[in-house]
């Protein structure tokens, strides 16, 4: 095992920390739009702002938003509201987090890099591995996911044909410059957002009376049948109610569980900042774009939704059932019940732009975070090399290599096995989001220590450092108590494992890399404050 991994700081139990790489001067750092600042044999920052910008504000926005929803909306809009708004305050701050922290030392190792700098190269190990395992699962569910949609009008191709086809699409599109991969997101997270707007639009006229029914309906559905709705869970065709107030904070726990799937990826433009130029000036740019997208599309979206629709729809209820399609929308739902049709073949269609766009960014998410593991010696070293034009081609072919999970979708037995690799999912991506939070807190712990004032930093947050420790404390919550449902109606072994497997993983890679490279937490004393400073 050895001779495949570098060694990485803190390897050595017995050793001193070794003494910090003097600051980088901030003219290395070009301000121009895709400027390259390093040799062929790294990452170039060449990620343009307008692109960085533009995927901050929809690059992540998937599935989850345009059908997820519909499942928690059963729970009634002031469930699914609260849900989205307190995600959305979480995932903000871990955004503004990443933010300081990229403006100030910037860095291309991505959250692994700043968990092996301020906390343990232990936890540096369990994030990246973990962070590379979250994205190389779902993406061939994303694959799977356009498959089914293109379906719809061509059921005689097997979805395995589509995986195939777009697969090799965005393996291509990862191979080449990262300008031309940000150009892509660019366009895609454009056409996200339009589509996500005129969605949202179209709620909002509909409950203000604008449909072909002419219903006005403004915020009676929250009055009749109510905000609140019990919970309610079917499994294996039975369905079992739980109401009064327990019934009503269990479903509103639902929510905030959907919510934090919906908002997992927003992080994503925080692996970019490695491969963007002037990264003082464009990382608070792009992270403002966060609160945007936070605010204008996930909470207006679901508030237009509890607006249009009541919880307690049969056209809701069954559109649940239908899957990855159009017709399973919520807002293709409050489309129909207003009397605006055929919006179903619409939105189909435009969902495929959420799923390839999905499906590319969870390619360019696990190879540069697998890169980054090469960087720090937690890789082989194979994957941290690099062509001329600055592309990882060993971690894009290792990541690549995961499609081919998707074929598992092909026969029924191997796809409930595949289902649970997808549940995974929830919990990786929460426990991300902890180790930002823990590296930044480790952060200001040095700063501190060692007499750096807040002050000297590019960019500052006036939620933060007293908003992490709120965002960690419910992240924690979330992830402690994602697997309720595996206890209702009765405890279900399938769904405990998958909810919960993921920590265990996550707590087995710390140890063993403890153990194996007798790593040591980084003392607040010793941390590195210097490398790549920014002030």
């Amino acid at each position: 095992m050895a001779r495949f991994f570098s060694k990485s700081r803190g390897d050595e139990g017995d050793e001193k920390s070794p003494t910090p790489v003097q600051e980088v001067p901030p003219a290395e750092y070009s301000s121009e739009e895709g400027a390259v600042d390093e040799g062929d044999d790294d990452l170039h920052r060449g990620m343009k702002p307008r692109q960085l910008n533009m995927m901050a504000i929809a690059g992540a926005i998937g599935t989850g938003l345009v059908i997820g929803t519909g499942t928690a909306l059963k729970f009634g809009p002031g469930s699914l509201l609260i849900g989205y708004a307190l995600m959305g305050f979480v995932v903000y701050v871990v955004m503004i987090a990443l933010g300081e922290m990229g403006a100030w030392l910037p860095h291309k190792k991505s959250f692994s890099g700043y968990a092996s700098r301020f906390v343990d190269p232990a936890m540096g190990f369990a994030t990246g591995w973990n962070y590379f395992f979250k994205y190389v699962i779902v993406l061939p569910n994303n694959l799977t996911a356009t498959g089914v949609l293109l379906q719809k009008w061509r059921p005689d191709i097997n979805v395995s044909v589509w995986i195939v086809v777009f697969g090799v699409c965005i393996i291509m599109l990862n191979m080449v410059h990262v300008s031309f991969f940000g150009e892509a997101e660019f366009w895609m997270s454009l056409a996200k957002a339009l589509v996500i707007l005129m969605l949202i639009l179209l709620c909002f006229i509909i409950a203000l009376g604008g449909g072909p029914n002419g219903v006005r309906t403004g915020f009676y559905f929250w009055q009749n049948p109510g905000a609140f709705a019990d919970y309610s869970v079917t499994v294996a065709g039975d369905t079992t109610v739980i109401g009064g107030d327990t019934g009503r904070f269990l479903g509103v726990w639902a929510c905030i569980v959907q919510a934090t799937f919906a908002y997992l990826g927003t992080e994503l433009v925080g692996v970019a900042f490695g491969e963007t130029p002037d990264p003082r000036k464009n990382v608070p740019r792009a992270v403002n774009q966060t609160l945007l997208r936070i605010v204008f599309f996930y909470v207006a979206g679901v508030l237009v939704l509890g607006m249009a629709i009541p919880y307690n729809s049969e056209v809701l209820i069954n559109a649940t059932k239908k899957g990855t399609s159009g017709l399973a929308s919520p807002f293709v739902v409050a489309a129909q019940i207003a009397g605006v049709n055929k919006l179903d073949d619409a939105v189909n269609g435009l969902l495929l732009i959420f799923t390839i766009s999905a499906a590319n960014s969870d390619v360019y998410l696990a190879s540069r975070t697998v890169w980054a593991l090469g960087k720090d010696g937690q890789a082989p070293h194979l994957m941290q090399r690099t062509n001329k034009n600055g592309v990882p081609v060993p971690a894009v072919a290792l990541s690549s290599i995961f499609i081919a999970l998707g074929f598992m979708n092909a026969t029924k037995s191997a796809a409930t096995v595949f289902g649970y690799f997808v549940s995974l999912v929830t919990v990786f991506g929460a426990l991300n989001w902890v180790a930002v939070l823990v590296s930044y807190l480790a952060m200001i712990r040095a700063m501190k220590a060692q007499g750096v004032a807040r002050e000297v930093m590019p960019y500052r947050n006036i939620l933060l450092p007293w908003g992490a420790y709120i965002a960690l404390a419910i992240t924690a919550l979330v992830i402690i108590f994602s697997g309720y449902s595996a206890f209702i109606p009765h405890f279900q072994v399938d769904k405990f494992l998958t909810s919960y497997i993921g920590i265990a993983v996550y707590v087995i890679n710390i140890l063993w890399w403890k153990v194996v490279k007798k790593t040591k937490r980084v003392l607040p004393e010793e941390a590195d404050l210097l490398t790549g400073r920014r002030s």
